[in-house]
C-alpha cells in the first residue's frame, strides 16, 4: 500500500483498549510535571521528521524526575547524582513499551515520601524517561484505533514512496556508531536511513545522552573506566531477552563481562537471558542506541525485548490487559534494580 507521511491523525488519549496516543503521553507528562515541581523536570530535546519538515508532527520530550536539588536535571554531565535512562517506542509499533515509561513514571513521582526504597532512589538518582521517541510512528499506529497499524520506522519518506510496506528509516540502526548502509533499502523495515544519525529523532536521543553522560571509555576498544555511572534501558518487544552490546558485531565487547553480569541480575527478576553480539538470535543491530552509548560514553546499555513470541500476551499488539497483568509487574523490579545499580554499574551495589 502506498502510504503518506501526512495522512495519520491519532484523535483522543488512548487507542485498542487504553495504550495512550502521542497525545496522551504528552498531556501525561505535563500534568505530572506541573504536579510535582519539586520532583520532575520536562524537556523537549528535539523534532520529530514531520515537525522538522512542517508538516504537524512532535517535540520529542524527556523527563527527569528526582528529589530535585540545585544543579540536578541539568542538561550536563556534572550532577552529582547518577542517572538512569528509561528509553521507550522508538519502534512505533512496540506499543507495549510505552506504557511500561508511563508506569515507571507515575511510579515514581506517587512513591516519594510513601516507599521508603523509592524515596531513597529519587533522593539519590535522576531517573530520565524518553516516553515516546518515535512519535510520528506512534501516530500511524495509532490512527486505526481498534487494530493498530504495524508501523515500525519514522515518517522519512524523502527517498521515495513505498508500493508495498511502509516508507521511513529504522532508528535503531541509524546511530552514528558503526551505521551500515547495507541494512536494506527504503520500503524495508531496517532501513538504516540515507546517512548515519540523518533522522532529528536520532539526533535528539543522542545529543540528550551526549549532555548527561561523560565519555569514560575512549577507543572503542578500550574498557570503560571503573568510576563509569549511569544505566541505560531501551524498551522494545518481543522476545523476552535481554541484549547487551555489542550488537553490530559478534566480537565480545571490552567490558563484555560486566555488561553481561548487570544484565543476567535484571534477567534473574524478568527471567530474560542475556545475550551479545547476535546472541544466537540473529538480531544484528548496527547503528543501534545501545552499542552507541556503550561505545561512546561507556554507559552500560540494554535492549529489553519484552513478552512472549507466542500466548495471549505475545506479539506487538497485545491486549492492553497484559500491561497491568503481565509486563508492568515482571518489569518493574528489574527498572528500580537498575536505577539503583547506575550508581556503581560496574561494581557492587552499594
Amino acid at each position: 500500500m502506498l502510504l503518506s507521511s501526512t495522512a495519520y491523525s491519532a484523535p483522543g488519549v488512548t487507542y485498542y483498549g487504553g495504550y495512550h496516543t502521542v497525545a496522551g503521553h504528552e498531556q501525561h507528562d505535563a500534568a505530572v510535571a506541573a504536579a510535582h515541581p519539586d520532583l520532575v523536570k520536562l524537556y523537549d530535546i528535539g523534532d520529530s521528521w514531520t515537525k522538522a519538515q512542517g508538516r504537524g508532527g512532535h517535540e520529542i520530550q524527556a523527563l527527569c524526575i528526582t528529589k530535585l536539588a540545585p544543579g540536578d536535571c541539568a542538561l550536563n554531565s556534572t550532577g552529582k547524582k547518577p542517572k538512569f535512562v528509561l528509553h521507550a517506542q522508538i519502534h512505533a509499533r512496540e506499543i507495549v513499551t510505552g506504557e511500561i515509561a508511563y508506569q515507571w513514571i507515575d511510579l515514581l513521582v506517587s512513591s516519594y515520601g510513601v516507599d521508603p526504597e523509592l524515596t531513597a532512589l529519587l533522593d539519590t538518582r535522576e531517573l530520565w524517561v524518553v516516553p515516546i521517541a518515535n512519535p510520528d510512528g506512534v501516530d500511524v499506529v495509532a490512527s486505526n484505533p481498534a487494530r493498530p497499524l504495524l508501523q515500525r520506522k519514522n515518517l522519512d519518506d524523502s527517498a521515495g514512496g513505498c508500493s508495498t510496506g511502509y516508507p521511513g528509516v529504522d532508528l535503531n540502526r541509524n546511530s552514528s556508531f558503526h551505521w551500515d548502509a547495507d541494512q536494506g533499502g527504503p520500503c524495508t523495515e531496517m532501513y538504516p536511513g540515507a546517512k548515519a544519525a540523518s533522522e532529528p529523532e536520532t539526533v535528539a536521543i543522542q545529543g540528550l545522552l551526549a549532555k548527561i553522560f561523560p565519555d569514560t571509555k575512549g577507543a572503542e576498544d578500550e574498557r570503560a573506566a571503573a568510576s563509569t555511572t549511569g544505566v541505560f534501558v531501551t524498551l522494545h518487544s518481543y522476545g523476552n531477552d535481554i541484549l547487551a552490546p555489542w550488537g553490530y558485531t559478534d566480537t565480545a565487547a571490552p567490558d563484555r563481562e560486566a555488561l553481561v553480569a548487570l544484565g543476567n541480575n535484571m534477567g534473574a527478576l524478568t527471567g530474560y537471558p542475556v545475550s551479545t553480539g547476535d546472541g544466537g538470535i540473529g538480531y544484528f543491530t548496527p547503528g543501534s542506541t545501545i552499542d552507541w552509548l556503550y561505545g561512546t560514553r561507556g554507559v552500560p546499555a540494554y535492549t529489553f525485548e519484552i513478552g512472549p513470541r507466542t500466548g495471549w500476551c505475545a506479539g506487538f499488539l497485545p491486549p492492553f490487559s497484559c500491561v497491568s497483568s503481565t509486563f508492568w509487574p515482571l518489569l518493574k523490579p528489574a527498572l528500580v534494580y537498575a536505577a539503583r545499580a547506575a550508581a556503581t554499574p560496574y561494581g557492587r551495589l552499594p
